[in-house]
């Protein structure tokens, strides 16, 4: 069991910055929605529409809000909590 903790805390870090890298490019591909440009690496999101594409940004950047919240969670300390 000590060894799974270990690995989890391991890729906390990289979880993170994954996160991280979801907010940021979401945010900046919504701004530069707002005057017309986008970034070239997601130029295939406009293909369905520009709603679809709206919306596509919106769940990355709540993604990446997620994923940072549950890398931040201390899973051992709330078990604990509830079990009281």
């Amino acid at each position: 069991m000590p060894r799974a903790k270990n690995n989890c805390m391991k890729n906390k870090g990289r979880w993170i910055v994954f996160g991280l890298l979801l907010v940021i490019v979401g945010l900046t591909a919504m701004i530069l929605q707002l005057v017309g440009a986008q970034w070239a690496f997601l130029q295939f999101l406009e293909l369905p529409g520009r709603l679809f594409a709206f919306v596509a940004k919106v769940v990355m950047v709540m993604a990446g809000f997620i994923i940072i919240a549950l890398a931040n969670t201390n899973w051992d300390r709330d078990r604990r909590e509830s079990s009281r």
